[in-house]
């Protein structure tokens, strides 16, 4: 059985983030930023700071690429360095979905691949897990990491790597 890895975004000085996109609880009335940009090093660094003010209390970025297809049992695989705080790791079979399947992770503030389960994703629409199964689809076209740990806190994730092993 061969292993076939899909790489859904390499960050390097040459990057291109124009299909990234911040999502900040400013859509409805909070008051978290954040941004992403590329560091000397060529890792992408998703930083900023997370209000609970206005009933806000998170921020995200969004990366929209054309399909990948997936198979049973994939594993995501994320090389990253983090501040030892948790984050989400979020996916959508398709973007014009409103939902997402979602995971929490924790990082240790050292270089670290997090490996991920597609099919452990389960559906989640504004914070409530929806009656459905864990994902299951047969393609990718979104992925979303988010910080919301119901603190007022700053926060980077420096990011390496993302591949889709089949």
């Amino acid at each position: 059985m061969s292993t076939q890895n899909v790489t859904i975004f390499d960050f390097n000085e040459n990057s291109s983030l124009t299909k990234w996109r911040i999502v900040n609880d400013s859509v409805m009335g909070g008051i978290s930023t954040s941004s992403i940009k590329i560091n000397q090093q060529g890792n992408g660094v998703f930083s900023g700071t997370v209000s609970t003010k206005n009933n806000g209390g998170f921020a995200s970025v969004q990366h929209s690429f054309d399909k990948i297809k997936t198979k049973e049992n994939e594993v995501v695989n994320i090389r990253l360095k983090g501040d030892g705080k948790n984050y989400q790791f979020r996916v959508k079979a398709n973007k014009n979905h409103e939902y997402s399947y979602i995971t929490t992770f924790s990082t240790s503030g050292e270089w670290q691949t997090i490996q991920i389960q597609l099919s452990e994703l389960y559906p989640s629409f504004r914070g409530r897990k929806l009656n459905m199964p864990n994902f299951n689809h047969l393609t990718l076209e979104e992925i979303t990491f988010l910080i919301a740990n119901k603190n007022n806190e700053s926060f980077e994730l420096q990011i390496d790597k993302i591949e889709l092993f089949q």
